[in-house]
């Protein structure tokens, strides 16, 4: 029996992609957007919704669980007290994907991924 995939793995482990995934994401929260293709953006909004509501709770226990999954310092700390106070009233959908044309190289389509 046929089996759907779940995600893309992006011609790689599923090691590979969840690091893949979790660098993406610090980038993110580091320069606040980032350019990519449309498959890679989608993968990336979840991780980062997650992570805003660890932010918004803003407690020790929250910013340990967002410490573990994003293994940056850096990134944990900006989002919870940069980026986190400015969506307290928003409930989600703290990103979104801005269509910017298709890459010159393979045709992929290209997007950037920022925060609303």
């Amino acid at each position: 029996m046929v089996k759907t995939k779940k995600s893309y793995h992006f011609g790689g482990s599923v090691a590979h992609h969840n690091l893949l995934i979790k660098n993406m994401a610090v980038s993110l929260i580091t320069h606040e957007k980032i350019k990519t293709t449309t498959v890679r953006a989608k993968q990336v909004q979840p991780l980062v919704d997650r992570m805003m509501r660890f932010a918004k709770q803003g407690d020790l226990n929250a910013r340990r669980l967002a410490l573990a999954e994003l293994n940056n310092e850096q990134a944990v700390h900006k989002l919870f007290s940069e980026i986190a106070p400015r969506y307290e009233s928003r409930n989600s959908g703290y990103t979104r994907i801005i269509r910017i044309g298709f890459r010159q190289g393979d045709s992929a389509e290209m997007v950037q991924l920022e925060f609303v």
